[in-house]
């Protein structure tokens, strides 16, 4: 286990799109057919048929129909659940999971774990190609049961955001204001260390995107990177230790917890 670079989409997806297109071929049925009986548009069933869109029901059940698959297509529907979370972060779930110790350097967002629902969804609306709704729903309520680990007082957590995702009035007023709440919700937990990095601190190892460090029950460490390509988790150690030491760097340019939620608290007051 060393990388989980630029991830292909779920293998059910693009197993079940392809048994789609051979039934479809097989039947002498045109996807320009098959899209106009389902409602969909062209461009639309040859994702799911390429296995780049989850095959939804109702293409399934159309395509079983019209080309008289017996229930041979529409019996995939039972491995087709939505996934959790992204396909790339699935082994990184895996281990955070069980970690007794994380720490987040987060540029862009406010960190999953720390997210209300309200942020979430409006993270999750600016996904490109957009989720299906189900696809959508149930990725709300994965991070929200994500969550659970900060109750879990034996494990510690280390945050460092940036200033500018804490100015950012993400999704609208409402929703920045909880947003900052929780923030200081979370702050006073005695297993949750929250630091606010200035703006005003310039050049650091921090701006290449976002780090996670990992230690596992059995004192390893791990470190998880992101980027808009997909997810990457390293094992090796000059990787890991490289990335540490990022880590520290920018946790010493950060503004101590109690400075930290000084400055929150004084975003809220200037609202």
């Amino acid at each position: 286990m060393t990388t989980l670079e630029n991830s292909q989409p779920p293998v059910q997806w693009r197993y079940c799109g392809n048994q789609t297109k051979r039934w479809r071929t097989r039947a002498g049925v045109s996807r320009e057919e098959l899209a106009a009986e389902a409602g969909y548009a062209y461009d639309t069933v040859k994702m799911m048929e390429q296995g780049r869109r989850r095959p939804t029901p109702r293409l399934l059940q159309v395509a079983d129909e019209m080309c008289d698959a017996q229930g041979m297509l529409v019996a995939a529907l039972g491995y087709l659940q939505p996934e959790k979370f992204a396909s790339y972060s699935q082994e990184y779930m895996s281990y955070e999971a069980e970690a007794v110790a994380l720490s987040f350097y987060q540029p862009h967002y406010v960190p999953g774990l720390l997210q209300t629902e309200e942020y979430i969804r409006a993270v999750l609306a600016t996904l490109l190609p957009p989720l299906d709704g189900e696809t959508f729903e149930e990725r709300v309520s994965a991070r929200l049961e994500r969550q659970a680990l900060l109750d879990h007082e034996k494990r510690s957590f280390s945050f460092v955001i940036e200033e500018a995702v804490l100015r950012r009035r993400f999704g609208g007023e409402k929703t920045y204001e909880r947003q900052l709440r929780r923030l200081l919700d979370v702050a006073e937990r005695r297993n949750v260390t929250l630091q606010m990095l200035p703006s005003d601190r310039g050049l650091h190892p921090g701006l290449r995107g976002p780090i996670v460090i990992l230690e596992t029950p059995e004192h390893d460490h791990l470190a998880y990177a992101e980027s808009q390509a997909g997810g990457v988790l390293y094992a090796d150690a000059e990787r890991v230790n490289i990335a540490m030491r990022r880590r520290d760097m920018i946790t010493g340019e950060a503004l101590c917890p109690q400075d930290s939620v000084r400055f929150i608290t004084r975003l809220l007051e200037e609202r």
